[in-house]
């Protein structure tokens, strides 16, 4: 702002006084050069001035008298930020999407054509809504399966959850799945087991194993298993993957070749499916 000031003071002088720059002579007939020179710092003294003024005002128009513009050009870059995103995530899934699936829990029919991706928490209630209609649109079509990542984001309360269906997949396919939807639509803790932070994982634990022996999994076998090799993969899977993408919270999902940030209805799912080949 400073320099713009300047710059149009400075404008402003050479427009009034710019003549006497120039050498002086016979003012009843001055030169062709001078006449020249003098027309050359006028225009000089305009395209300053104008300049500085359009910098200075600039600003408040954009503000004050058409605030609307700056919002149209932020959300003009964001579409373009969002769609070389979009590149690059359907780039990197077309290539590496049988490795994405291999120790995610799936929902929805296992060998359909059109994968939706999706990043979720448990204990977060956006990732529940989203869930929610998710199962909507499983229920309305078998060409759709869903690959839950599950992105470990609130310590205890994300934990014990991720890893049991990531761990139950070893053992069945379909009571991986069936124990994910028991855990998106159940609570597994309570409001008195988050008083106690020294206990809140154990607790949280010991729920999710009575869902687990509810869906008919071994869970011993399923405790062995959440400390293996194979949770530990997918655990560190899902969070490589997220720095990948630029994810930074949940729900994230990713449908055909189109991400989206956020909880969405069924029917903008469904649009996506849609569109995806």
């Amino acid at each position: 702002m400073t320099w713009t000031i300047l710059v149009l003071v400075i404008g402003i002088l050479l427009f009034l006084f710019g003549g006497m720059l120039l050498p002086k002579g016979d003012e009843k007939k001055p030169s062709a050069g001078k006449i020249v020179a003098k027309k050359c710092i006028t225009v000089i003294a305009i395209i300053l001035i104008s300049g500085s003024i359009c910098r200075l005002y600039m600003p408040y128009y954009l503000t004050a008298v058409n605030p609307v513009i700056v919002q149209e050009m932020v959300n003009g870059m964001q579409e373009q930020q969002q769609a070389e995103k979009n590149k690059q995530i359907r780039k990197f899934v077309r290539s590496e999407g049988d490795k994405m699936m291999r120790d995610a829990p799936v929902l929805g029919n296992r060998d359909a054509k059109k994968t939706i991706y999706v990043w979720t928490d448990f204990s977060c209630p956006f990732c529940r809504r989203v869930h929610g209609e998710i199962e909507r649109v499983l229920a309305d079509r078998d060409d759709t399966r869903v690959v839950i990542k599950n992105f470990s984001i609130h310590g205890p309360l994300s934990d014990a959850p991720a890893k049991a269906v990531i761990a139950a997949k070893l053992q069945d396919p379909a009571k991986a799945a069936e124990l994910t939807n028991m855990l998106m639509t159940r609570e597994f803790y309570t409001q008195e087991d988050l008083q106690d932070q020294s206990t809140l994982a154990d607790k949280v634990e010991a729920n999710v194993m009575k869902m687990a022996k509810e869906a008919g999994l071994d869970t011993e076998k399923l405790k062995e298993d959440m400390n293996g090799d194979v949770v530990a993969r997918e655990m560190r899977d899902v969070r490589d993957l997220a720095q990948r993408f630029e994810i930074s919270g949940t729900p994230f999902l990713i449908i055909g070749e189109q991400a989206f940030p956020g909880a969405i209805p069924a029917d903008q799912i469904e649009a996506a499916l849609d569109e995806a080949k």
